[in-house]
């Protein structure tokens, strides 16, 4: 993959006119082309989200660039789960006549399952693509969402993950209910996460890992078949020994009553 922002294809036309504006950019909902399994580490259950069991999901990665923007496009799929089509999505778009890189989407990132460390790790895999190519780029900050503003515990983990990134954070008003993130340059983010949450699965540690858990299974199968053969043993046996208590009692009875009826001839 070449280091070089230069255009891999020239720009069309709708590209050209509608780089100003990503959300409406032909590029903005171009489907994932290459896949990587996450595997989500269990974690002690959480009093804000729950259990946090083991888990793999799905990360999808789409680039393109042209003359006058470059793009990163990262999605999570999840299994047994449908989710909103801001939901587990992050964009990198950089700007080659503004020398600027801008994370989105507008909305925020949003990460479902959360407090599970994908946050940190889909903004890792952003920054590490815009270092590589554009690091003396500037970034564009703006305004985070506020939908979180009345959960402490989230915000907490929001900033955190942001300025562990490298942002700064910032406040426009007493309250803090406006916060807005920034930074200076690419050069600046942090392109680190905590791998001992979120660990990328190559396919062929995923075939070990799959050949490892029908091993496990066969095993297991086997020490089953092994414990039921052992149970019928002892049921056999049970039966064995009420048949023969049985006969006891009935032969001690006999006895009895053939005393009984001695004893009072």
């Amino acid at each position: 993959m070449s280091e070089n922002p230069a255009p891999e294809a020239e720009p069309t036309p709708a590209e050209e006119a509608a780089s100003e504006a990503p959300s409406t950019h032909p590029w903005a909902n171009l489907p994932a082309e290459h896949f990587k399994l996450l595997r989500l580490a269990p974690l002690p259950v959480d009093r804000e989200t729950g259990a946090r069991p083991l888990r793999f999901v799905q990360l999808g990665r789409v680039e393109r660039h042209s003359r006058s923007i470059s793009l990163l496009r990262l999605t999570l799929q999840v299994p047994g789960q449908r989710l909103h089509g801001e939901q587990n999505l992050l964009e990198v778009w950089a700007d080659h006549q503004l020398k600027e890189v801008r994370f989105g989407p507008d909305k925020g990132l949003s990460v479902e399952p959360a407090n599970r460390g994908l946050g940190r790790f889909m903004l890792a895999q952003g920054i590490t693509w815009a270092r590589k190519r554009f690091a003396h780029y500037s970034v564009e900050g703006g305004a985070l969402p506020t939908k979180d503003n009345f959960n402490a515990a989230a915000i907490a983990r929001r900033d955190h993950a942001l300025k562990a990134q490298g942002f700064t954070i910032e406040y426009s008003d007493p309250l803090q209910l406006k916060p807005f993130y920034s930074a200076p340059r690419v050069s600046s983010l942090h392109g680190d996460w905590h791998t001992e949450k979120v660990q990328i699965v190559e396919p062929l540690d995923a075939a070990a890992m799959l050949q490892q858990a029908d091993q496990n299974l066969q095993e297991q199968d086997k020490a089953l078949r092994k414990l039921q053969a052992h149970v019928d043993r002892l049921k056999r046996e049970d039966s064995s020994l009420r048949f023969t208590i049985t006969c006891l009692v009935a032969f001690s009875l006999f006895q009895a009553g053939l005393l009984i009826w001695i004893a009072t001839r």
